[in-house]
């Protein structure tokens, strides 16, 4: 004999259907033009810097080089590559001390402090992201001369630091926001100072944040071209970014080598990039705090 759900009850529920496993077409197809205008640049530029600069101007970009060359890479490597890259290293690595020195714990103030002071400062930080650096370059020109640091590495390094610090500040708040509070009572009640605190508790668990400042201000450090453009003279503290204009000339531009330079210098960050990519999705993640 078949019995039913008792009266008064609901019978049994259906299994609901997890439509999260349905396919999106769209978003497929999204993806694949995504990659597309991603994918397709970076094959022209590396296919042009392997032709010859005869064929350079009317090579199909889309179209592999019927006689492929590296002798362009050759010509970059002998054209004080070494130096260039070496520069723009030392004025990253700088870069990203100075700004994991100051920001880290200006960050960790602004968590933990509740003053009328702190907050002050943290909005004036982030004052910073409104600021183009156009806006204030003249100044900066006018500072950098009375410091006596023009054309000098130190004329990049410091400008590039102070304007990727509100960035980074704002990511490390977002970051350090999400350590539980009951973290710092346990330590405080081991009679933990706000220093142990910092370097025991605070930096152990931000490492996503840190990893992503530590990328973020490596870029800004690696991409930048205004700085070095107006605040360096001579060949001495000549960046990657600037050694691009070594072939350009008032009689044409060298496209294969121009190119050539650009996938060399690409590289590197490149792979910092892939390194530390996990820590970087997960940090910006976490910028706008719980």
């Amino acid at each position: 004999m078949r019995t039913g759900p008792a009266p008064g009850t609901d019978p049994a529920p259906r299994r609901r259907k997890h439509w999260s496993g349905r396919a999106n077409p769209l978003a497929g197809l999204g993806s694949v033009i995504w990659l597309a205008v991603v994918v397709v640049p970076v094959y022209a530029m590396i296919s042009a810097s392997l032709t010859h600069q005869s064929e350079a101007l009317g090579h199909n970009a889309l179209k592999p080089p019927s006689n492929p060359t590296l002798d362009n890479y050759g010509t970059v490597l002998h054209n004080g590559f070494g130096h260039l890259l070496w520069n723009t290293v030392l004025a990253a690595a700088a870069v990203v001390a100075i700004v994991l020195v100051l920001c880290v714990p200006l960050s960790y103030v602004a968590v933990r402090t509740r003053s009328i002071w702190s907050g002050a400062a943290f909005r004036l930080f982030l004052l910073g992201v409104a600021i183009p650096a156009q806006a204030v370059v003249v100044p900066l020109y006018l500072m950098i001369a009375k410091l006596d640091l023009y054309d000098s590495l130190l004329a990049i390094i410091l400008p590039t630091a102070a304007f990727a610090m509100p960035v980074s500040v704002l990511i490390l708040t977002g970051t350090l926001r999400d350590i539980s509070e009951d973290l710092y009572e346990a330590m405080a009640l081991d009679g933990a100072s706000p220093t142990r605190m910092l370097f025991q508790l605070v930096v152990p668990l931000a490492k996503g944040g840190i990893s992503t400042v530590v990328v973020y201000a490596a870029l800004q450090a690696w991409n930048g071209l205004l700085f070095p453009l107006i605040f360096t003279q001579s060949d001495g503290p000549r960046v990657l970014t600037l050694g691009l204009f070594n072939y350009v000339s008032e009689f044409g531009v060298n496209i294969p080598a121009l190119l050539a330079s650009v996938v060399l210098s690409g590289v590197p960050i490149f792979v910092v990039y892939l390194v530390a990519r996990r820590a970087l999705v997960g940090g910006l993640m976490g910028v706008g705090g719980k």
